[in-house]
């Protein structure tokens, strides 16, 4: 009998242990610079969106484990002007936070005015037209407490305090430099909270890389002097006992507490492949945070995490899941197909049509790499194991004209798959685009040049793009196999990761294509 006592036992604690595990990132695929609030039983997430519209996605979530796009805070282009922007510019860290029935996001738009914050007062939106800011720097971020708001930036490589008017954003009082983090280069990222006594800053220092990490400060007074954390960092992968962890550029986080009194931090990082590469951006993570007896936060137990969590966990609420599939007939106009498609920079909406069941994409002049509003609507690659395709038919195309699936990690690095007019055939062409070096060619056949319709897919794994096509959505052909490294951030730069779209360009832009469906998987 006690043996059978000890072993239900024993077989409850392994199901115990089971059931509290989930998998980092939370949300995968380029989505870096989160920032979380709770507002009762819910959290929301937003994330940086440099040259992409619209801007700053918003998450919602019941457990911060499981998340749902449910908008973009900045869907017009009057809140995001974004012309000429590039994977270096735009939307750089966003921060969330919610007072008195009012929700406040603050962020930079790099190359269009600076810092400025929009309220609504639901996160879904709509979301104000922005209130601009005078304090510079980058990643600025909200406090408030007894009626006052106080915002923090990183002019000059250090953090900055300052109080504004939460209604018309006039600066109240002088800006006051309050740290300098511990002396790894780039201190940004800065939030601030209360907990017990002291005011908590957190920031991020050492370059959102390799060598990225959490540092934090504590104080009486939030104008400081801050006293850092004798274990800083809290959080970081530059370290022995991660040294081959594949997720690495650990930093750039926010502290929330949950309705159970648990803390939580949603943070970036990003996961490597064939090597020291990572081509999929800086994706969100989150950990446990537990409150050491000396007041200082720990991340994780030692300041590592990992893409499978062992931890006590808030009770599990799934979210809905973004489709697998969208056919173009279902749809009445492209504000239907979710909020996770994207544009590069303000799109030229006449570009862009749902017309016979089919998504009409006319060409613009400017090519993916020329980066002067491409016709290109996308969404972010998620897994290193993935496949898209689409099939596709020509309007009124002349030579050098092209519509097709591209692999985009910046207007200087992505794997084009497209459906040309050369000297009167209609082909296929592949195109590799990696820092200024271009390798393209075509493939030319009966069957290509008679189809109405040519089907176009790319799958890809950890090392490489599969490049594909087929005339009759069956049988595939592989033209062209490409390393996923030379669209990685190691190779190409940039502060994103890629991006899975469709595309259409031609100098003299009466061409035209029509897409029947999208699929990623």
């Amino acid at each position: 009998m006690k043996k059978i006592l000890l072993m239900t036992v024993l077989g409850a604690l392994c199901f115990s242990i089971k059931a509290q595990t989930y998998h980092n990132p939370v949300i995968p695929g380029y989505h870096p610079d989160p920032s979380v609030c709770r507002v009762g039983n819910d959290f929301y997430l937003v994330n940086s969106s440099f040259q992409y519209f619209p801007g700053v996605p918003i998450f919602h979530s019941k457990d911060m484990i499981h998340w749902q796009q449910i908008g973009n805070v900045l869907d017009r282009k009057s809140q995001l002007p974004l012309m000429g922007a590039s994977s270096w510019t735009g939307i750089y860290a966003p921060t969330i936070r919610y007072n008195n029935g009012t929700y406040y996001m603050i962020t930079t738009n790099i190359g269009h005015g600076g810092n400025f914050f929009v309220t609504a007062t639901n996160p879904k939106g709509p979301w104000s037209e922005p209130v601009w800011l005078k304090q510079k720097g980058i990643d600025p971020s909200f406090y408030f407490e007894n009626g006052k708001c106080y915002m923090v930036s990183n002019p000059d490589d250090a953090i900055w305090l300052c109080e504004i008017d939460s209604k018309t954003g006039k600066q109240l009082t002088e800006s006051r430099q309050i740290w300098q983090g511990t002396g790894g280069r780039y201190p940004e990222g800065p939030h601030i909270y209360y907990k017990d006594g002291y005011y908590y800053l957190l920031i991020s220092e050492g370059g959102t890389e390799y060598g990225h990490m959490l540092t934090i400060a504590r104080s009486k007074n939030i104008y400081g002097p801050y006293d850092g954390n004798p274990n800083n960092p809290i959080l970081c992968h530059q370290r022995c006992i991660s040294e081959n962890n594949q997720i690495q550029g650990t930093g750039h986080g926010d502290l929330v507490q949950a309705q159970d009194g648990s803390w939580w931090i949603a943070f970036l990082g990003f996961r490597t492949y064939g090597g020291n590469y990572h081509h999929l951006g800086r994706e969100t993570f989150v950990s446990p945070v537990d409150w050491a007896e000396n007041g200082w936060p720990i991340v994780n137990k030692n300041g590592t995490i990992d893409t499978l969590m062992e931890v006590h966990t808030l009770t599990p609420v799934n979210m809905p899941l973004s489709p697998k599939r969208i056919d173009f007939d279902n749809v009445n106009s492209l504000k239907e197909i979710g909020p996770e498609w994207i544009y590069i920079q303000n799109p030229d909406e006449s570009k862009y049509e749902i017309k016979n069941g089919k998504l009409r994409l006319y060409a613009s002049a400017s090519s993916l790499t020329e980066n002067i509003q491409p016709t290109f609507i996308g969404r972010r690659q998620e897994s290193a194991m993935f496949s898209i395709g689409t099939s596709l038919s020509l309007g009124k195309y002349i030579s050098d004209d092209e519509a097709g699936l591209t692999v985009y990690q910046t207007n200087d690095g992505h794997y084009d798959i497209s459906v040309s007019n050369v000297d009167g055939r209609q082909v296929v062409k592949y195109r590799l685009q990696v820092k200024g070096l271009v390798y393209e060619d075509y493939v030319s056949n009966a069957e290509i040049s008679k189809a109405k319709n040519i089907y176009l897919r790319v799958r890809g794994d950890e090392k490489y793009y599969h490049m594909e096509y087929s005339t009759d959505g069956k049988l595939y052909h592989e033209i062209k196999t490409a390393d996923t490294c030379l669209l990685s951030s190691e190779v190409v730069g940039g502060f994103t990761g890629v991006v899975l779209g469709l595309y259409c360009t031609g100098k003299n832009q009466s061409g035209y294509a029509d897409f029947e469906y999208f699929d990623y998987k």
